[in-house]
């Protein structure tokens, strides 16, 4: 998608059985296999919980919102990914260090959550989301990935000026 969000999330916590499973249903979607990655992440979400880790979730539907085909079930996922990553606080972020994996997954967040609202033409909520993305954007490395993405917020900014 050369002028949709960039869906590249950085990993700075350790390896755990879930996030290996994520990665691996990750490859069958990057590979094409929508539908397969769609029922993998689905029965992930199921194991994982509605109370599960707030990381996992965040993760999770972070990826599951690009499996999706219908636009109003893309919005669905990147807010629950939202939400999830609102709800990973204190221990989970000390135990684990990703403080700033978190900071920097925020622009993506919200960067997605603007191009869902595009997509279903709310150019105020998409607005407010794009704001978001790019005030969360100074947690952002200047390597390829925080390059990208602030490209992406950039090209998404520019579609909404135009419209």
């Amino acid at each position: 998608m050369s002028e949709g969000p960039v869906r590249e999330q950085r990993q700075d916590v350790p390896d755990d059985a879930v996030m290996t499973r994520i990665g691996q249903t990750m490859m069958l979607l990057h590979g094409g296999d929508r539908e397969e990655a769609r029922n993998r992440f689905g029965q992930l979400w199921t194991q994982i919980g509605a109370d599960g880790d707030p990381l996992h979730r965040c993760t999770l539907a972070h990826y599951m919102a690009d499996a999706q085909d219908d636009p109003d079930d893309e919005l669905a996922w990147d807010l629950r990914a939202l939400t999830a990553a609102e709800g990973l606080s204190g221990e989970r972020l000390a135990r684990h260090d990703s403080a700033v994996a978190l900071r920097a997954l925020y622009p993506s967040l919200h960067l997605n959550l603007a191009a869902d609202y595009v997509k279903l033409r709310r150019p105020q909520e998409a607005r407010i989301h794009l704001d978001r993305a790019r005030a969360a954007s100074d947690a952002l490395d200047d390597d390829g990935y925080g390059i990208g993405v602030r490209a992406a917020i950039d090209r998404l900014d520019r579609r909404l000026r135009a419209e």
